[in-house]
Formats: C-alpha cells, sequence, structure tokens
C-alpha cells in the first residue's frame, strides 16, 4: 500500500503497509467516514509525528494512548492540542513536571510542534478517534502498527530515550532494547494518578542522557 507518510518513515515501515491488517485498518476508517462518523485527527494529521520527526531525527519518544477526542483538540502529536485550545488536564502537569525538573517557565502555550521538530516523537499508540468516544479505534490494527514503530526505532537508532507515563504505555518496555536506549518509566501525568507522576524528572534525566553521548539536548522551554 502507498501511505503518504514521511519518506524515512516510509521505506522504515513499508513491509507494515504491506501487511493485511493495515488494509483492514484503512478500510475500516473508510468505512466509518462512509457513515458519516466524525474522526479525529483529521486525515492529514493523523502522522503529523512522523512527518515532524523523522526516523533519523528521534532522540526522545514520548508515548500517548489515543488522540484527544473532542472538537479541535487531535492534531496528530501525542498530549499536544493546537495553540488556542485550553490544554488539558495532563498536558498541564506535564508542563508544570517541566517547570519544577528544569526551573524554567512554560509560556502555557500547549502546541508541542516545536519539541517534536527538535527529535522529541510524540506518539500515541492508537493514531485516530471517533469523536466523543475515548480508545474507539482500539483494536483495528493502530497497535501492531505503532509497536512495530517502537520496534523499528529500538533496532535502528542509538540512544533514544524512551518515556513511558502510566501502565498502558509502561506495557511497550519490552519492545525496547534496554541496553542501547534509556527507558523512563513514571505515573501518568493524569490527575487521575494523584500526583504520582510530580517528582519523576523525566526531562532532566533525558538531557543528562543526551549530553552525556554528545547530542544536543532538547530545549524544552515553549
Amino acid at each position: 500500500m502507498n501511505v503518504r507518510i514521511e519518506n524515512s518513515w516510509k521505506e522504515a515501515l513499508q513491509s507494515e503497509f504491506d501487511k493485511n491488517y493495515f488494509a483492514e485498518l484503512v478500510a475500516f476508517l473508510h468505512r466509518e467516514k462512509a457513515e458519516g462518523k466524525i474522526i479525529y485527527p483529521p486525515g492529514n494529521r493523523i502522522f503529523r509525528a512522523f512527518e515532524l520527526t523523522p526516523l533519523d531525527k528521534v532522540k526522545v519518544v514520548i508515548l500517548g494512548q489515543d488522540p484527544y477526542h473532542g472538537p479541535g483538540q487531535a492534531m496528530g502529536l501525542s498530549f499536544s492540542v493546537p495553540d488556542g485550545v485550553p490544554a488539558p488536564p495532563s498536558l498541564r502537569n506535564i508542563f508544570k513536571e517541566a517547570e519544577q525538573d528544569l526551573g524554567i517557565r512554560m509560556s502555557g502555550s500547549p502546541n508541542l510542534e516545536n519539541w517534536a521538530r527538535q527529535g522529541v516523537l510524540l506518539l500515541n499508540a492508537i493514531l485516530t478517534v471517533r469523536a466523543g468516544q475515548a480508545a474507539s479505534h482500539s483494536r483495528i490494527g493502530w497497535e501492531e502498527f505503532t509497536d512495530a514503530v517502537i520496534r523499528t526505532i529500538s533496532e535502528r537508532c542509538e540512544g533514544v530515550v524512551f518515556m513511558l507515563w502510566g501502565n498502558f504505555a509502561r506495557s511497550k518496555a519490552p519492545l525496547i532494547d534496554g541496553k542501547r536506549h534509556l527507558i523512563l518509566e513514571a505515573a501518568h501525568p493524569s490527575p487521575l494518578a494523584r500526583g504520582a507522576f510530580f517528582g519523576s524528572r523525566p526531562f532532566s534525566q533525558a538531557n543528562n542522557w543526551l549530553q552525556s553521548r554528545g547530542l544536543q539536548p532538547i530545549d524544552w522551554r515553549l
């Protein structure tokens, strides 16, 4: 299948695009649209994370679960929403931790594209959702695809920081070679975790790791 995605990812993932599950996934999305269902993010944003962070530029992976399901929120990047949209609670907590961890002041802009352009792959495990129905596109094939993405990064890249927040993300740790990469596990930033995320210091740990390998650290300020 000819999928419109950034070239380095297209080459690395072509074998996935040629598998039956991916054809079935695409057919499912076409059926949903034909039935008048609203799907987030818009079609041209589904692979936005890959567009902004080519495979050879990946330094950090922040793994989310599925896109926001409210109008105007999902933009193809985990945890991120467009400028002008209020930051959801998990994102507000991410910003609080960044401020405490790094001693910086965040602007409050909820758009994380600047992180993505520096090599932070903001990857949701499920890349689409039906409007108003969280996890409505789980088990249609996206998890198989994004597991392959994680394995591809683990195999083809060196020294990537994987931030796995919450039980769902942490379940992906076996896909990653912990001898070649840094795996940072923590509670989910959601308020439902009752503050367990705070004090995990993922941002300074990531930058210390990158600098120890002679790589440019991420400027987490927004």
